[in-house]
């Protein structure tokens, strides 16, 4: 063969060479990090550690593939890998306690509650019962976007301590106020106002009122944790707020505490044993009127001691929180918590 020949041969085979790897690359594109990340089977028990974190609440941040967890005993926000990991995402002096957080994905930031319960190492006499804020920070940085304080929102200048938070389609939030019988409306701006006022919400006394909120059909449904009764709120009509209706053991929502919403248009929660009264469960409602009544269909008791909320997961799972409430608030906070599949 000629050299001539030869080079001609080595031109034709680098060229299918070539044709082949692109014909390669086009069929089987390289995974990217982020789903090869979703694809990742996610714990059914997942234990994270850090100092006396004492986390209340949380939500799962689907565009990091973790969870975002709110302290209750240092007012930060950590973020939380499926295998227990935790960094710091938010550290505002601004916060004192952390109870609510929340997601806002259209703006993408997360929102919390600020609060004083006496658990929190900048807690003091001065500002105990007093506190009520909502700061919103950017999902990204944990930069911080806004703060409002809502207790100067009443005006009223009584205790205050803002608990839960629901998040509207547009960004709208709404928090419930376990000191005083008020539900705040927050703008995505952070303007906030009273968007109900009504005696029949007050919290016994010494104890603790309005807790867990959810949105569901473009009503409020909110639950008290004092007396384990369920209201909503019609969000056309603030001031239609009325109790719903429970069948199948009410007395089972004795101390409900954190509330989520579920796929299926159902309402899950969680009551704990806080205060020598109700038990460390999960329990599941159901509506088919709008909220107007709703039946428990399901109450199950919790391994874990004092569950505080049920924590949305990846690929529509959820998690129940567990933190050593009971233990935080007798001064001895734990450094570990668990995350439980349901």
């Amino acid at each position: 063969m000629s050299n001539r020949q030869h080079r001609t041969l080595r031109r034709a085979l680098a060229a299918a060479a070539f044709t082949t790897l692109v014909a390669t690359a086009g069929a089987l594109p390289a995974a990217s990090p982020a789903a090869a990340a979703t694809d990742r089977p996610t714990p059914a028990v997942i234990t994270g550690h850090a100092p006396t974190l004492v986390p209340e609440a949380g939500d799962w941040d689907a565009s990091h593939h973790r969870f975002l967890l709110g302290s209750l005993r240092h007012g930060t926000v950590s973020a939380v890998g499926t295998d227990g990991s935790v960094r710091t995402l938010v550290r505002d002096p601004a916060l004192t306690e952390i109870a609510g957080l929340r997601i806002d994905p259209v703006h993408r930031r997360v929102l919390v509650t600020d609060l004083d319960n006496g658990v929190g190492e900048h807690s003091s006499p001065a500002t105990f019962g007093k506190i009520a804020g909502i700061g919103a920070y950017d999902l990204d940085t944990g930069r911080r976007l806004f703060y409002t304080d809502l207790a100067a929102v009443t005006a009223d200048g009584g205790d205050h301590m803002a608990n839960d938070i629901a998040v509207g389609p547009d960004g709208t939030a709404y928090v419930t106020d376990s000191f005083a019988p008020v539900v705040y409306r927050v703008a995505p701006d952070g303007t906030a106002s009273v968007l109900v006022r009504d005696p029949r919400l007050a919290p016994g006394p010494g104890s603790y009122g309005l807790n867990g909120i959810v949105l569901r059909e473009g009503r409020l449904v909110i639950g008290k944790w004092d007396d384990g009764t369920l209201w909503q709120v019609p969000l056309w009509n603030p001031a239609a707020v009325r109790q719903v209706e429970v069948a199948g053991g009410a007395a089972s929502l004795l101390h409900l505490d954190g509330l989520l919403g579920r796929p299926d248009g159902s309402v899950a929660g969680v009551t704990n044993a806080l205060a020598g009264a109700g038990r460390d469960a999960r329990v599941e409602l159901r509506s088919d009127d709008h909220w107007r009544t709703a039946r428990l269909t399901a109450v199950r008791s919790s391994v874990d001691p004092t569950p505080t909320a049920l924590v949305a997961g990846p690929a529509g799972r959820a998690y129940q929180l567990s933190a050593g409430l009971a233990d935080a608030i007798s001064g001895h906070p734990s450094d570990s918590f668990t995350l439980r599949r349901i």
